[in-house]
């Protein structure tokens, strides 16, 4: 008989951490203007750990999407709570490569979050990341051109 009530009484702290539990993610629209080409594919590179930002093949999440004709994309997508930055690329020649000079600077538009201009060495993972806190949010990012 005493097995029952602690069945009931697991069962409601279950239900109950389920309702009261902070939100674990949160949509964001990622806005991204001024494209240079309105057909070439734009990809979005996101990251969340400080460590991997801008190591090749060390993102968190790869979205490609297409622009279909316009000048602005808005891509959808939820994250997990924590910090994130965005660095993105327009594949102008389709060869999904991100195009460089002979000093490793991109030749193909790039952009990053909090809309980073680097100028001498790629920007840090703090100057380009936000926070998401179960609020929905707007990232707007303007592509350089």
């Amino acid at each position: 008989m005493k097995i029952l009530p602690v069945a009931f009484l697991a069962a409601g702290c279950t239900l109950l951490s389920a309702a009261t539990s902070p939100t674990t993610s949160a949509p964001v629209q990622v806005v991204v203007t001024d494209l240079p080409s309105t057909k070439a594919t734009v990809k979005l590179y996101f990251y969340n750990v400080k460590e991997n930002f801008l190591k090749r093949g060390n993102y968190t999440l790869l979205k490609y999407v297409k622009p279909g004709g316009s000048k602005q994309i808005t891509l959808p997508i939820d994250l997990p709570n924590g910090e994130w930055a965005v660095a993105l690329t327009q594949d102008l020649n389709d060869n999904d490569l991100v195009d460089k000079n002979f000093m490793g600077i991109p030749t193909e538009p790039y952009a990053f979050s909090n809309n980073v201009r680097p100028k001498l060495a790629p920007p840090e993972f703090d100057e380009c990341k936000f926070v998401v806190n179960g609020a929905a949010q707007v990232v707007t990012i303007s592509m350089r051109k």
